[in-house]
């Protein structure tokens, strides 16, 4: 059997990492298997929708790599693929109305005041339980109902009494009392289905064979089998993922502000670290390798593997993994993502590809470029203790010492490349018979400004050019009471 899998979000907005992890799982599942994955847009809240939120979905698939076999713009066959254009089919209500012929649904005119008559608290939370009133009412009186044009709710009817039993592929068997079942509304008084209802019926008649989510459905999922049970339809494979929490391990909300994958991409995250990293809250491969591709991680991926605990969103470690990713990128590649941050805080006319070059193995995430490089537009007022370097063997004296020496070698040289500055400054450091630190770390302060620089001495210089490399190193003097 074909393994079928699908993702179904909501277009309400920008995609939360939750939900981004749970299309990349049922991508692997399927991919793993050379099987099928499927787009499917549920837009039966029309209230939550949000203008714009299903380009969103498309860009964001695009850009992780998660293509897509069938979907609303790649007809399978067994389209349509968004629930509103299937609710105008009349496909949920054709299917709702079966059930109320088997005695498996029933309709329901209970008012807005009557349902909140039901309303109980348990544990201090308030619930409502259905009590299946509109369940006994007669033939004629639905008639009469449909026929006055009374609003109504198709509600399933669920046993009171035994239990049902699913199995979870990451959770195992799983019984629930019936009489915990609420007789849960199939089709809303607007005509759309419900979440759960359109969900069973659109995965049966697209031949999903696993159904990846979050365990916040666990619950639901009792009410899903006995749905399928009602129509006489194989379950599928229930794979439920584990929670995402922050740091703090509560739940990772929008307030996070790393919540989505749009949020991460404009905090200057790779797309293909944060899909790496994604894949890894709540799974590991059997060799605990953690940088992978997209292609290694369908060769793999085994959801076998996935955790049942909560997974929690290290920011520190996507940083790092990111940084991973950065440091394997080409050079050009890098540069053209690096050219508007380094643009904004490098205005004068250097050699922006040559910092780029520099700056490249130094960063985690590319805003972290800006606090890199700014020294490079204007140098920074800086305290004169930083002369002094324990390691390098330098104080202020010295320091002084080396850079008027330096700043007369290096007025009479022409030559500003690295190569040729290194090998005039060596010489420097052979006949006074200095260690290289000695000498270079005054002039790699004096030209910067900063204690930790993307760059050497001399590398720095070649990017300065002659004039200003002088200028820095006058002030350096100056300070230093020289």
């Amino acid at each position: 059997m074909k393994i079928r899998t699908r993702f179904a979000p909501s277009p309400t907005g920008r995609m939360h990492v939750g939900n981004l992890r749970t299309a990349l799982y049922a991508y692997l599942i399927a991919k793993h298997e050379g099987g099928d994955f499927l787009l499917r847009i549920e837009d039966t809240d029309q209230e939550r929708l949000v203008e714009g939120a299903v380009d969103i979905i498309y860009r964001t698939l695009s850009k992780t790599g998660l293509i897509h076999d069938e979907g609303p713009d790649k007809d399978g066959g067994v389209g349509p693929y968004v629930q509103s254009e299937r609710v105008k089919n009349g496909i949920y209500l054709k299917y709702a109305k079966q059930l109320i012929d088997d005695g498996k649904a029933y309709y329901c005119f209970c008012d807005k005041k009557r349902l909140e008559s039901l309303t109980q608290e348990i544990d201090g939370k308030e619930i409502s339980i259905y009590d299946k009133h509109c369940l006994s009412l007669s033939k004629e009186e639905i008639e009469a109902n449909l026929a006055a044009g009374k609003p109504y709710v198709i509600r399933q009817n669920n046993p009171t009494e035994g239990t049902t039993t699913f199995h979870d592929e990451i959770y195992g068997d799983i019984s629930v009392d019936n009489s915990e079942l609420d007789d849960m509304i199939l089709i809303k008084s607007d005509g759309y289905p419900t979440y759960n209802f359109a969900n069973v019926i659109d995965d049966h008649l697209m031949g999903i064979t696993h159904v990846v989510r979050g365990n916040e459905y666990l619950s639901s999922s009792p009410k899903y089998n006995r749905l399928y049970e009602a129509f006489g339809w194989e379950v599928p494979t229930y794979v439920h993922c584990p929670l995402i929490t922050d740091e703090e391990h509560k739940k990772l909300s929008k307030r996070s502000g790393h919540s989505s994958y749009e949020d991460l991409i404009e905090q200057g995250f790779l797309s293909e670290a944060v899909v790496n990293f994604v894949a890894l809250l709540g799974w590991s491969p059997e060799d605990n390798q953690e940088i992978m591709s997209l292609e290694e991680l369908i060769l793999k991926f085994d959801y076998h593997h996935i955790n049942k605990s909560p997974a929690v969103f290290d920011y520190t470690k996507l940083k790092w993994m990111n940084g991973e990713y950065i440091k394997a990128m080409d050079n050009e590649s890098f540069y053209e993502k690096a050219m508007p941050y380094i643009k904004e805080v490098v205005k004068k006319d250097y050699d922006l590809k040559r910092i780029a070059d520099m700056v490249k193995t130094r960063i985690e995430i590319f805003p972290d470029i800006k606090d890199h490089i700014d020294f490079f537009e204007e140098l920074p007022d800086y305290d004169i203790s930083m002369y002094t370097h324990k390691k390098m063997k330098t104080d202020k004296e010295s320091s002084l010492s080396v850079l008027k020496d330096v700043y007369e070698i290096l007025k009479e040289t022409d030559d500003y490349s690295n190569d040729a500055l290194y090998a005039t400054l060596s010489g420097y450091v052979t006949e006074k018979g200095y260690k290289n630190g000695f000498v270079m770390w005054p002039i790699r302060t004096a030209v910067s400004g900063k204690q930790s620089t993307p760059g050497g001495a001399t590398e720095l210089m070649e990017v300065l050019g002659k004039d200003e490399s002088l200028r820095r190193i006058r002030i350096g003097i100056e300070k230093l009471g020289g």
